[in-house]
């Protein structure tokens, strides 16, 4: 595997660019899954090499629904990425939780209700990986200590909701997932979480706040244009996250992710179809040949 990248970022609505990269390269990545949402831009940051998405491609012409997950991160694992930073717009589900406050997530809750592909499995082999703890949390540390030092407003912690969309919520639906204990909700960050773990690859999402989605009755109707009002002035403060947070990234990885299908593939490898094997080369070969 050429090892063009070891740090991965993936954007999110607003994102579609990182500055001050030396040495840029858009690079086009073919997988077995299909095409990723768009090239990925690669280069030097800072000392680390870097691969960056754009979740809903530079246009953002695609749907949530129907970004390639899949794809999109056996993209970054080709390219050799042992982590991914994912930046993303959010609704809160909290009063303490202001628009353009960011929120350093913990926990998912998946109301995706599978309509998007989430797994590499499949096709002759059976994997259940450990998914308690679904984001690295060395990378959350490394992300919260980092944000304290640039002085923002931001939350240590949080729940967030995966909603399918790509309609925003109704009033009962908010107020469903408010009693659930969700503190925010977007429609894109579960399916890349648990597609890393099943690709060893450490996962940080890191959210920012456009809107109190629609459950406070003194508040405004969510809208699209007040979603990216409040996401253009996130943008900045995005970017200077990146440039922050990268080369605070320790070099050895030392958390369970690294491992994390070591005792997770059920099926025997004598089992597994040839070609699904080869499919999953890049993903658990270490494992199945």
């Amino acid at each position: 595997m050429n090892k063009i990248a070891e740090i991965g970022i993936i954007g999110g609505s607003g994102l579609y660019n990182i500055d001050g990269l030396s040495e840029k390269k858009w690079v086009s990545v073919k997988t077995p899954f299909g095409k990723p949402s768009d090239r990925y831009l690669t280069g030097n940051l800072l000392g680390k090499k870097i691969a960056f998405l754009p979740r809903h491609g530079c246009k953002h012409d695609v749907l949530p629904t129907d970004v390639n997950y899949c794809a999109n991160i056996y993209g970054f694992k080709s390219l050799g990425v042992e982590r991914i930073v994912c930046l993303s717009a959010v609704g809160s589900l909290r009063e303490n939780i202001r628009p353009l406050d960011i929120v350093v997530v913990e926990q998912f809750i998946d109301r995706t209700n599978q309509a998007r592909k989430t797994t590499f499995f499949g096709e002759g082999v059976v994997a259940h990986i450990s998914f308690a703890d679904p984001v690295c949390p060395i990378m959350r540390k490394v992300a919260c200590e980092v944000l304290s030092d640039m002085k923002v407003r931001f939350h240590k912690t949080g729940t967030y909701l995966n909603m399918e969309g790509p309609a925003f919520s109704t009033k009962a639906e908010a107020n469903l997932y408010r009693s659930w204990g969700a503190d925010i909700i977007g429609m894109t960050n579960m399916p890349e979480a648990r597609l890393c773990r099943e690709a060893e690859i450490c996962y940080a999402s890191i959210a920012f706040v456009t809107d109190y989605d629609c459950w406070r009755e003194s508040g405004e109707i969510v809208t699209a244009k007040m979603v990216l009002d409040n996401l253009s002035k996130n943008v900045s403060v995005a970017k200077k996250l990146i440039k922050e947070i990268i080369p605070k990234l320790p070099g050895k990885r030392t958390c369970v992710c690294q491992e994390s299908l070591k005792n997770a593939i059920f099926t025997n490898s004598k089992h597994i179809p040839a070609k699904t094997k080869e499919k999953l080369r890049i993903i658990a070969g270490k494992y199945i040949f």
